[in-house]
C-alpha cells in the first residue's frame, strides 16, 4: 500500500482537504462520481472549507479518512456521514435506520490498484461500526449507473445493491444505484 498512513482529518487541515476535491473534481471519472463540479468547489470560500473540515475531523456526524504519503502528499480520501432514523437523504429520500453513508470516495490515478481504497473503507466502516447510541445499522453508498468501476469495487468489497434507484440531481436523466453492507451480526458494541 505504498507506505500510506490512513487516517481522520485534523480540523485545521482544510486547505489539503479542498486541494484533494478539486483534484477528485477534475478526475476523468467525475462527472459520474460526484454531484459537484469542479467550478463549484473552486468558487467556494475558505470558510466553507474549514467548516467542512472542522465538521469531520470529530464528533458523530460526520469522518473523512484520508491516505498520506510519508511525504505529506494525501492520495485520496472517503467521507463517512452519519444518517439519523427519522431524518432525510441527500436524494431527498426519508431515512428509516440509523445508518452511515459513504460520500467523497476519490484516490489519484497513479494509486489506484494499490490497496488504498480497500484501506479507507476499512477504516470508514470501523469507525461506522464504533458509534454508539445508537449504533449504525448499516453503511451505504450510492453510483452512478455509468460507474461500473466503482460498482465492481463495492460489490468486491461487500456491499450489495437494494434496489433504490434515484435520479442524478444535477442531470435527472441519469440514475444513481443504492449498496448497502450491513452491520455484521457478530459486533457487539
Amino acid at each position: 500500500m505504498n507506505q500510506h498512513v490512513i487516517r481522520p482529518v485534523r480540523a485545521g487541515e482544510w486547505e489539503k482537504v479542498k486541494e484533494l476535491r478539486i483534484a477528485a473534481l477534475r478526475d476523468p471519472a467525475a462527472a459520474v462520481a460526484f454531484l459537484e463540479t469542479e467550478e463549484a468547489a473552486a468558487g467556494r470560500p475558505d470558510a466553507f472549507w474549514q467548516q467542512r473540515t472542522e465538521g469531520a475531523s470529530h464528533g458523530r456526524q460526520a469522518r473523512q479518512f484520508i491516505a498520506e504519503a510519508p511525504d505529506g502528499t494525501w492520495n485520496g480520501n472517503v467521507v463517512v456521514l452519519v444518517e439519523e432514523a427519522g431524518s432525510t437523504g441527500i436524494f431527498d429520500e426519508d431515512i428509516e435506520v440509523h445508518q452511515g453513508h459513504l460520500v467523497g470516495v476519490f484516490v489519484r490515478p497513479e494509486q489506484r490498484g494499490s490497496g488504498l481504497t480497500e484501506a479507507l473503507f476499512a477504516a470508514a466502516m470501523e469507525w461506522a461500526w464504533s458509534l454508539e447510541e445508537p449504533a449504525l445499522e448499516r453503511v451505504r453508498l450510492f453510483v452512478h449507473e455509468e460507474n461500473g468501476r466503482a460498482a465492481a469495487f463495492y460489490r468486491r468489497f461487500g456491499f450489495e445493491a437494494t434496489g433504490l434507484v434515484v435520479p442524478v440531481p444535477i442531470d435527472t436523466a441519469a440514475r444513481e444505484i443504492e449498496y448497502v453492507f450491513p452491520r455484521p451480526k457478530d459486533r457487539k458494541d
